[in-house]
């Protein structure tokens, strides 16, 4: 069967450990879409692995698969793969030949048309991911297939090189090196093709994944970032550039939707809200410098609501794994998860950092939007219109500091009596059953009430 972990809110939820988490039934970990943008963080064996294209379940053991959908770096996927073979691990990453090649110009591209946008930035972490799924849907990108074929990738470089050298020098007035140079990239990326096929790395993902099931293998599929930045449910312009809702996980799979649609769909939720990257934010604490847009005002609050942000910034460590960049912060938004549970059918949620909330006397939860008289329960089609919306909150009373060690073995009874009933809300207004919570960062710091897998 599948189970597709995907991102309910802006990214940086959790998924990587709670792929890690039920990754232990799984045989294949499967990255639908997405590039070397999006950072997750596994803890094994009390090591911490930052990685950024690697799938998550690599770390255990299991075959990893960048889909069809992905966007793909070779040089951050064999420096991931050498340096945990550094470790000690072996990991078995598979790559689809029909997904997306990153070249150097792409990450050049990314920098100068970020600049240039000003106020229209998304806030990307200028890895080239948009300017490759741009070439993709213009019927101009460099598939890793053809990486292989050493006619095909000078070929398809003669063609590609020259348009984007032009719109670098002739459209932006930048000088151009050896990223726009077709003999350095062509002798580049042949190379990569060559230890790729040396190392049996590709394969037609759709195929691959469906015979493992239908051998009798368990397949997870892999979301990256969140429901809120998908290129068509997200808050557009300030989103990424694929889908990481559950829709994606089919496109950039190979997997029928009756196969992901007849397995669980877990959505992912930090306790709280937090995003990299300029656009409105209804529930925002404070504000981080040159991240917070104009017309939600200037992002600083009061003095008080400036140190409840830094509190949970700092508690919760939230700073952008790839970058390091310091993310906003702010309190759940409802409507926001109501969109993600739809836009996914959501049968299952995992709801991660409830212990960073610990502490506080009071603990708000943005229920609704009010937009021009009017009581919204879920997000708004235009990232305009939800600009102009004002959160209406409900307050949960707040919990002690406990020993959260000790509630993760002993299990969701132990939680305390306000955190559960902050948690139940979250559950009913979703309409999808918990089925784990996380109070730290590590595998044992998580309690699991239901595993996707054993309904199989």
């Amino acid at each position: 069967m599948t189970v597709t972990i995907v991102g309910s809110q802006l990214g940086d939820e959790g998924k990587g450990g709670v792929v890690d988490l039920y990754g232990d039934a799984a045989d294949v970990v499967a990255r639908y879409q997405g590039g070397d943008n999006a950072g997750h963080t596994v803890v094994y064996d009390g090591d911490k692995y930052k990685l950024s294209l690697v799938p998550s379940g690599a770390v255990r053991g299991k075959v990893g698969i960048l889909g069809n959908g992905c966007v793909v770096n070779p040089e951050t996927l064999f420096e991931e793969i050498d340096t945990l073979r550094e470790r000690g691990l072996d990991p078995d990453i598979r790559v689809a030949e029909r997904a997306h090649t990153i070249l150097p110009y792409h990450r050049v591209l990314d920098g100068i048309e970020e600049d240039e946008k000003e106020d229209l930035a998304a806030g990307t972490t200028k890895r080239g991911i948009g300017p490759t799924y741009e070439d993709k849907m213009g019927r101009r990108g460099i598939r890793i297939g053809d990486l292989l074929d050493p006619e095909v990738l000078r070929e398809r470089l003669e063609y590609v090189v020259p348009q984007k050298k032009a719109l670098a020098e002739d459209v932006f007035g930048k000088e151009t090196g050896e990223a726009f140079d077709i003999e350095h990239l062509y002798e580049t990326y042949k190379d990569y093709g060559e230890r790729l096929a040396e190392e049996g790395m590709t394969v037609d993902a759709g195929t691959y994944l469906q015979d493992r099931i239908d051998e009798g293998d368990n397949v997870m599929l892999e979301g990256a970032q969140g429901t809120s930045i998908d290129i068509d449910h997200g808050i557009y312009p300030y989103v990424t550039s694929s889908n990481p809702t559950a829709g994606g996980a089919c496109v950039g799979s190979g997997l029928g939707p009756t196969v992901v649609g007849q397995g669980e769909v877990i959505g992912v939720v930090k306790a709280y809200l937090s995003r990299v990257g300029t656009g409105p934010l209804p529930t925002e604490l404070g504000g981080v410098e040159g991240q917070t847009p104009e017309y939600t005002g200037d992002g600083a609050g009061d003095e008080d609501e400036e140190e409840l942000a830094t509190y949970i910034r700092d508690e919760g460590g939230e700073y952008g794994t790839v970058t390091g960049r310091p993310r906003r912060v702010g309190w759940l938004d409802m409507p926001m998860l109501r969109h993600a549970a739809r836009a996914s059918g959501f049968t299952g949620l995992a709801i991660n950092h409830i212990d960073v909330l610990a502490g506080l006397d009071e603990v708000e939860v943005g229920h609704a939007y009010e937009f021009e008289g009017e009581e919204l329960l879920t997000m708004p089609p235009t990232t305009e219109k939800w600009g102009r919306c004002e959160a209406t909150f409900r307050s949960f009373d707040g919990w002690p500091e406990v020993d959260w060690a000790d509630v993760a073995e002993d299990g969701y009874e132990a939680i305390p009596e306000n955190a559960r009933t902050y948690l139940e809300y979250v559950a009913d207004e979703l309409g999808a059953p918990i089925y784990a919570v996380g109070v730290g960062p590590g595998r044992e710091e998580t309690i699991v009430l239901e595993n996707p897998y054993d309904g199989e």
